[in-house]
């Protein structure tokens, strides 16, 4: 039996969508149930539920053979494992934003200060740039920082960008894109090849039937650099 890490939140559904069109019978589970587990005998699957910054840590140390979660957070979190499949959905954009009428660089002092809940890819998108940065680790409502005076500018997940406009924000540039993900856990990959690749094969041409490409076009890379340890 195979065990699935899914993304609480607004990625379940899509994903849940994903496993019926790739020929899953799943009955009982939506996106609006409380249950953190669920077992389906008859795919020979035990879904997880859990919040999307703890899929990888799931899948990396074993709780789970496979999950589905974005790319910002397998970005941030450097996670080792697999990533065999872009599954399409879910996409989005991570961008810096500033208050409108202060996003240009020349109103900047020499360091800038950012609020983000993704420290790590803000920090190498702005060292790789040569700019030096002080970072605020927030967890929630980062747009309200450049109004509040808390920070020159913020990195966040960006749609549709109206929550940004809300608050008279403007995007100034984006460091990368986003969208829903498989990921594999790498002893579970050589364990039970066999099932998961068949759960990659089913992903996949569920995926193309919706005229989406998978954004990788290889049958299985290694994920992110090895995760630091927890200090």
């Amino acid at each position: 039996m195979l065990t699935i890490a899914l993304s609480k939140g607004k990625l379940i559904d899509a994903a849940l969508e994903l496993f019926r069109r790739a020929g899953y019978r799943i009955t009982g589970l939506s996106g609006e149930s409380r249950r953190l587990i669920f077992v389906s005998r008859e795919n020979e699957m035990t879904f997880l539920i859990v919040r999307p910054s703890d899929v990888p840590t799931y899948v990396e140390y074993g709780g789970a053979d496979a999950g589905i979660v974005g790319k910002d957070v397998l970005m941030e979190q450097e996670s080792d494992v697999y990533e065999p499949l872009d599954l399409g959905f879910g996409a989005c954009r991570i961008s810096v934003a500033a208050r409108q009428g202060e996003d240009s660089n020349d109103r900047l002092s020499s360091k800038v200060r950012i609020a983000t809940k993704y420290p790590r890819i803000t920090e190498r998108y702005f060292n790789k740039r040569g700019i030096p940065v002080e970072i605020i680790k927030l967890y929630g409502s980062i747009e309200l920082a450049p109004v509040v005076g808390l920070a020159d500018r913020i990195v966040d997940l960006v749609e549709t960008g109206g929550t940004l406009r809300a608050h008279d924000l403007v995007e100034v540039e984006v460091v990368a894109q986003s969208s829903a993900r498989l990921i594999v856990n790498r002893a579970s990959f050589r364990l039970k090849q066999e099932p998961l690749m068949a759960l990659i094969r089913k992903l996949r041409s569920a995926v193309r039937s919706q005229g989406i490409e998978s954004g990788n076009g290889r049958p299985l890379t290694a994920g992110s650099r090895k995760k630091r340890v927890a200090r």
